[in-house]
């Protein structure tokens, strides 16, 4: 089985969800450090939808740059608009498989699609 993590590596919960993966047997990882290399609107709104959620909750809302641009996070589309022009604001970290998508917080959520 192969899985994709939005990662960075600055990030406690990030590197928590990588050693879950790093520890299941088998499993091809592909470490995608989302701040190096930002993901497109569309494959952000594709992972979001693959996740069964919508921007508004995956969003980090605490971040500098909410208030800097003055983003309305009830407001989807503006949310991911942001993600693309602001990658420090999507949720981390992310676990992708076949098997589905999840915001793995807390990290062992990532556990729901292996």
């Amino acid at each position: 089985m192969k899985a994709v993590i939005w990662h960075n590596p600055r990030c406690s919960k990030s590197r928590a969800a990588l050693d879950i993966l790093e520890e299941t047997p088998g499993l091809e990882i592909a470490v995608l450090e989302y701040l190096k290399t930002p993901p497109s609107r569309a494959d952000i709104a594709a992972v979001l939808d693959k996740a069964g959620v919508v921007p508004s909750q995956a969003v980090r809302k605490g971040e500098a740059v909410v208030k800097e641009i003055g983003l309305n996070t009830s407001d989807d589309a503006a949310v991911l608009d942001a993600m693309a022009a602001h990658p420090i604001l999507i949720e981390r970290p992310i676990v992708i498989t076949d098997k589905g998508a999840v915001v793995a917080r807390p990290p062992e959520k990532a556990r729901e699609i292996l």
